[in-house]
């Protein structure tokens, strides 16, 4: 038996900061999986967790799990088949580190993803979104910061790990004309500000509490910003900005939807794909396509570009074969 332990803490300590160079973000991400994954592992196995072993870590249990947090959590298939990759990556480092769990770690590679759909995205229209930077109170400090943290994830179309991450010193100079992001997979980007954006920010850094940390937004305790605490306070002025714009009530509103409507937005006034891929850090422009299928004008456009197919009119003639009348039947019963 091999245990467990050992090895996660050497592959989330080691093997992904060093030898992959993993992002913190990914990091943390996968460590997220491995909790929950090792709590749902000794709850049904009524085991401690120090005590699991690798080999009590199978395809059935791996299943089960996923199943389960679709279930309890709520998570979307698209997350469960995220949570899914995590475990496969860290079977594969331990393809090398004990080869005696080599048939396990073939069995759990055909543990099979998720099958999603390919739904439109969700966004703001230009109107909801002027409602919603609005709504925090500038009179306030907790406004303040609030306002600038809309505004930068709307402005950078920031995914809300980018703006959590950012520090006081990622302005290359006091203008606050650019920032400088790290996003997904250590591509670095820099973008420049509006003027809007700029006076926001400037407005937050002026009062931002003195911290031993140098994150560019704090809680109350004047610690770093949690995802959960962003979440919170969108929802909170999501509320706000819904009485003066009744259509956002109808939107599920998180973080992301803040990036899709700056991808969106963007789209609109450029026409060109690929600066919003540009614009949003994409490594794949496939990523940005997306964004195509959500645009009604993108696809108004083609419909002008075209005239309509002439269309004779005719008399629908039946098969007269036998074998094809049978085919025609059984279609249309499916």
């Amino acid at each position: 038996m091999t245990v467990l332990a050992p090895y996660l803490t050497k592959f989330l300590r080691e093997h992904l900061p060093r030898e992959r160079n993993a992002s913190p973000n990914t990091i943390s991400g996968y460590a997220g999986t491995f909790m929950l994954l090792v709590r749902f592992a000794a709850a049904r196995l009524k085991r401690r967790p120090s005590d699991l072993t690798v080999e009590d870590i199978g395809p059935d249990l791996v299943l089960a799990f996923l199943d389960d947090i679709e279930e309890s959590r709520g998570n979307s298939a698209r997350t469960r088949n995220t949570r899914l990759a995590a475990i496969r990556s860290f079977f594969r480092y331990l393809e090398f580190q004990s080869p005696q769990c080599l048939e396990q770690t073939l069995r759990m590679r055909a543990v099979p993803t998720k099958r999603t759909d390919a739904r439109l995205i969700d966004y703001l229209t230009k109107p909801e979104m002027h409602a919603l930077l609005a709504a925090p109170d500038p009179r306030t400090s907790i406004g303040v910061r609030d306002r600038a943290m809309l505004h930068l994830t709307y402005a950078a179309g920031l995914r809300v790990a980018e703006l959590l991450a950012l520090r006081v010193d990622d302005f290359p100079d006091q203008s606050l004309a650019l920032v400088r992001i790290m996003g997904k997979g250590r591509r670095e980007r820099v973008l420049p500000l509006w003027r809007e954006t700029k006076t926001t920010l400037r407005a937050w850094l002026a009062i931002r509490p003195t911290a031993q940390t140098s994150h560019l937004f704090l809680n109350r305790d004047s610690e770093p910003m949690s995802r959960d605490g962003f979440a919170h306070r969108l929802g909170v002025h999501v509320a706000a900005a819904a009485l003066k714009q009744p259509s956002i009530s109808s939107k599920r509103v998180t973080p992301h939807v803040l990036r899709h409507s700056c991808a969106m937005h963007t789209l609109a006034a450029t026409g060109d794909v690929r600066k919003v891929a540009l614009w949003l850090g994409h490594a794949s422009i496939q990523s940005t396509e997306n964004y195509l299928r959500a645009d009604p004008e993108e696809k108004l456009a083609v419909l002008g570009a075209h005239a309509p197919p002439p269309l004779r009119a005719g008399k629908f003639k039946p098969p007269s074969d036998a074998l094809l009348a049978m085919l025609g039947e059984n279609r249309s019963i499916v």
